[in-house]
């Protein structure tokens, strides 16, 4: 199934399920992948199309690509609800995601103080210092887990490193002491000859236990939405989705679906 990739630093303003009228930051490059996930669901395809040729946006480029676009849609009297990092891979790989982060800060106080600043984030990176700064100075800290079992993660996930397991991100999230939004993708199909399902009462529960020692702001939960690599995924419906977000409301935490 056909992905897209985003082709600018900036892009939008989109109308996202989760954040309103979003305007995008992409801190890879414009024209090829970098993530140290591999997702089977992941709206900009798998890492084998490569990083392309443009290497990463230069901190400078996209402050001034920022800078523009946030003029251009006041002057227009835009509405904006958040700027969000997101895009072609993992904002946090950016060797200088802390500076831009707050390059990021301070144009929005600037043009629209209103709005949220949010970065989606596979949560890879969130046992770097210079990462975890950043992260608690944005808005919405927003992490993934798709699941706490090793085998499952390695299914949907695909990481890149074999040493990136559930544990080993869990106990980076636990030091954000609840500063953060868990995000995770629920789903069912089968990639490679291989099962796959995080909706199973076995599969809630190793969730439910990791949010208890994450104790995260809140919980997003949300199926697929848009194309993916693997065509043998199966959305999860909102039904479902909201029995799975009462199992987990019921635990103790807010939760927000996304359907």
């Amino acid at each position: 199934m056909q992905t897209v990739l985003f082709h600018s630093t900036i892009f939008g303003p989109i109308h996202s399920r989760r954040l309103g009228v979003s305007l995008g930051v992409n801190l890879m490059p414009n024209d090829g992948k970098i993530c140290s996930f591999d997702c089977v669901y992941c709206e900009a395809g798998y890492n084998a199309q490569g990083p392309g040729k443009d290497g990463v946006p230069t901190r400078e480029a996209v402050k001034k690509g920022l800078k523009k676009k946030l003029e251009e849609m006041k002057a227009e009297g835009s509405k904006l609800d958040v700027i969000t990092f997101s895009g072609n891979g993992e904002p946090t790989i950016h060797p200088h995601f802390k500076e831009i982060v707050a390059d990021v800060m301070r144009l929005r106080d600037t043009y629209y103080p209103e709005a949220k600043v949010s970065v989606l984030s596979n949560s890879t990176m969130a046992g770097k210092p210079s990462v975890v700064e950043a992260l608690l100075k944005v808005d919405n800290n927003i992490l993934k887990l798709d699941s706490a079992l090793p085998a499952t993660m390695r299914a949907i996930n695909q990481p890149v490193s074999s040493g990136t397991l559930p544990e080993g991100i869990i106990n980076d999230l636990k030091a954000f002491a609840g500063q953060c939004i868990i995000q995770t993708m629920m789903l069912r199909g089968e990639h490679n000859g291989v099962k796959i399902d995080n909706t199973t009462d076995h599969e809630i529960d190793a969730l439910i236990e990791a949010y208890k020692e994450i104790q995260p702001r809140s919980v997003m939960i949300y199926s697929i939405d848009r194309k993916t690599p693997e065509e043998h995924l199966e959305k999860v419906e909102k039904e479902e989705l909201e029995r799975i977000g009462a199992r987990i409301k019921a635990a103790g935490f807010d939760v927000q679906v996304n359907a």
